[in-house]
């Protein structure tokens, strides 16, 4: 590639994530002020800690974006290995909440380790595709090797058990396949082979199977299994065009489940409307264009692959998410990137957006 040069930060996406960060902030204070409220006494408790989050995750980016993206190449492999041993850590002593492992307890916060694997996984692939972009076009040398790495990532998350972060990983690792030259053809291949190993995962926990029911039909069983679907639902279409107003959500008031991680962008759409829906929608495509866009203009291959891979971590994790609270995807339990609350979510997206922004320093 051509001999780089330096610029000033990607403006538009830094401008992007922060807007997302602050309309996050207002949205998890009053999704959750109420629930807060009722279970701790203060109604700023979950606003507090995703402020730490948004701490952390500001000074991450603010560190990560003065490092030289190019070094990590050389870290890939290390960073697969701690990622699979915090993953195998948290199943052993981690924090069992609602029946799952996912964190562990750090004391300031509660460290989501599938959260960092994305992050190893993207690295990992983008490094693996930029020092052999010519094998790519193979099955064997070149979609299996990150396809095995991919698998474990997946095997470890779904234990947990985390079934839509495990999807979310696999969804992204094909985009990245797919940018870094993989043939269409082994992607559809690989895809009709999944289906049948995500049939069993269904089958083998009976929540997910009444989660694929609930989804096909949510009022077959409205108190229960449908109960999340339909209040999302009721939360988006008492929103209108214009929404109820600003704290105005009716929902929050324990009859939609998990207001302020899965289910926040059905809040959004109740107290803020379509316009307001619309404005987040807007925000993400603006993000993905940027992210896409330093991919195509990076400086060397390493940088164009990881700057997608990132760029396709959020964007795809938004997709499910909106997808699963208005209605067009079955439940998985995924957050919405920047504006859930959940520091782990917060800081390693933002980690992210630090790398961005120093690749977008050494466009071509």
């Amino acid at each position: 590639m051509s001999r780089e040069t330096y610029h000033m930060p990607d403006l538009l996406l830094f401008a992007a994530a922060l807007l997302l960060v602050s309309l996050g902030l207002v949205m998890v204070y009053s999704a959750s002020s109420v629930m807060a409220l009722a279970e701790t006494g203060d109604p700023l408790y979950y606003l507090k800690r995703q402020m730490i989050g948004m701490t952390l995750g500001t000074i991450a980016m603010l560190v990560l974006m003065q490092i030289d993206y190019r070094i990590y190449q050389r870290l890939a492999i290390l960073g697969v290995v701690v990622a699979y041993g915090l993953l195998v850590a948290v199943l052993l002593v981690g924090t069992e909440i609602s029946g799952s492992r996912r964190w562990i307890d750090l004391g300031v916060f509660n460290l989501q380790p599938s959260e960092v694997s994305k992050l190893a996984l993207v690295n990992f692939i983008a490094a693996f595709a930029a020092s052999r972009p010519q094998v790519m076009k193979n099955f064997w040398k070149g979609l299996v090797p990150p396809l095995l790495v991919t698998g474990v990532f997946f095997a470890l998350v779904v234990a947990e058990p985390d079934f839509g972060t495990g999807v979310s990983m696999v969804g992204t690792a094909m985009v990245m396949l797919f940018a870094c030259g993989a043939r269409i053809s082994h992607l559809i291949i690989l895809g009709l082979l999944a289906i049948p190993l995500l049939g069993v995962l269904i089958w083998l926990e009976p929540y997910r199977m009444e989660r694929i029911l609930s989804f096909l039909d949510p009022w077959a069983d409205p108190m229960n299994t449908g109960w999340n679907i339909i209040q999302s639902l009721l939360a988006i279409g008492s929103g209108g065009l214009f929404g109820l107003g600003l704290g105005s959500s009716r929902q929050k008031f324990f009859y939609l489940p998990e207001q302020h991680t899965d289910f926040i962008f059905a809040i959004i759409g109740e107290e803020l409307g379509f316009l307001g829906s619309l404005a987040v929608l807007s925000l993400f495509f603006l993000f993905a264009w940027r992210g896409f866009r330093i991919a195509m203009r990076a400086s060397d291959l390493f940088g164009c692959f990881l700057a997608v891979g990132i760029t396709s971590m959020i964007i795809v994790q938004a997709m499910l998410n909106i997808g699963v609270v208005s209605g067009a995807l079955p439940v998985t339990g995924v957050t919405l990137p920047f504006i859930s609350f959940g520091s782990s979510s917060l800081v390693v997206s933002l980690a992210g957006v630090g790398v961005l922004l120093n690749i977008s320093k050494r466009i071509r």
